[in-house]
């Protein structure tokens, strides 16, 4: 056998031992305990959907799930992990907006590549934001704080939790598509900023709903528009950006499970049955939905084309504000 042939005949056969050896595993899996990887610090919107998650997941795979909050570099030294992780099913990552679809729209250089690298098993639920404003503000409404903005001699102040979030990107969307400017003061978190936005040391907020709806509730903070097509069931009298001029305006995050793109398809269809299976309980649901989160029951391959819309929308918008980071 010729040099060329022999190098073939091994790589083919090293092949189709990985794939026996995949294909074996997934008769009996699963038999070990599995890892779901939350790229951030605990009790953030991410980790609680995981914890949320895990027990009924847990039941249904017949098997314990272990949460292993991996953060930093905004999510991407989980996410890495997870995408170079053994293809078996047994690391998988609550992936998001900033992991998924923002983080390739914003860094420079990404350590891994979300469309080639990872697969989803499925969406758990997204989330819209909410623009709120400070006590001080002499604003009642999102017109009304239009106006105050496009007459103000400076730009007043919005906040977000960090440079190249979902929360900036929406507020570079924002002053784009309403052809107004706004001062943006990133914090490291949203903690600090509703701190400051409750002292009315800054002017207004940008956040997710399930972050802001408490300070809503209680009357300590206004909020004055929506970022999602439709208004949030958790703040039905806030109106969306979409309705107040902004026609087709649409920033939300998202959360799904993700598992490495090799992972055999018979382990995948069963992460797939026990994640439809526990998101359809209604304890999770009710879960969620007190968070301020919208629960997204889509196919497996309408969850595929819908990261692939928000991953194209966050590219533009990053392309038009050139935002790029390091």
């Amino acid at each position: 056998m010729k040099p060329f042939a022999r190098v073939c005949a091994a790589a083919f056969a090293a092949a189709a031992s990985v794939a026996l050896s995949l294909g074996a595993q997934a008769q009996d899996y699963p038999n070990k305990p599995i890892h779901i990887v939350v790229p951030y610090v605990p009790s953030g919107n991410i980790d609680i959907t995981a914890r949320t998650l895990a027990p009924g997941f847990g039941e249904a795979l017949k098997q314990n799930i272990i949460i292993d909050n991996r953060a930093g570099a905004g999510g991407l030294i989980g996410a890495t992990a997870v995408a170079k992780a053994a293809p078996d099913g047994y690391t998988l990552l609550l992936g998001s907006t900033g992991t998924i679809t923002l983080g390739p729209a914003v860094f420079k250089t990404m350590p891994y590549d979300p469309a080639k690298e990872l697969v989803s098993i499925g969406p758990i639920q997204e989330v819209p934001l909410v623009i709120t404003v400070a006590p001080k503000l002499p604003v009642n409404n999102y017109n009304e704080f239009l106006a105050f903005v496009k007459a103000k001699g400076s730009p007043i102040s919005m906040a977000t939790s960090g440079v190249g979030t979902t929360n900036h990107l929406a507020l570079e969307m924002l002053m784009h598509e309403a052809k107004i400017a706004i001062t943006h003061v990133p914090y490291k978190g949203s903690g600090a900023a509703f701190t400051d936005l409750l002292g009315s040391q800054i002017d207004s907020m940008m956040d997710q709903v399930s972050a802001s709806i408490e300070y809503v509730r209680s009357g300590r903070l206004r909020a004055i528009a929506i970022t999602s097509l439709k208004r949030s069931p958790q703040l039905p009298n806030v109106p969306t950006l979409n309705e107040l001029g902004l026609q087709g305006f649409n920033a939300t995050t998202f959360t799904g499970l993700f598992a490495p793109a090799a992972t055999p398809p018979a382990v995948i269809e069963k992460l797939q049955a026990a994640l439809k299976k526990v998101l359809a309980t209604e304890l999770v649901r009710e879960r969620y939905r007190a968070l301020g989160v919208e629960m997204i029951d889509m196919s497996p391959a309408e969850f595929a084309a819908f990261v692939r819309v928000d991953a194209e929308r966050w590219r533009k918008v990053a392309r038009a504000s050139n935002i790029v980071l390091e």
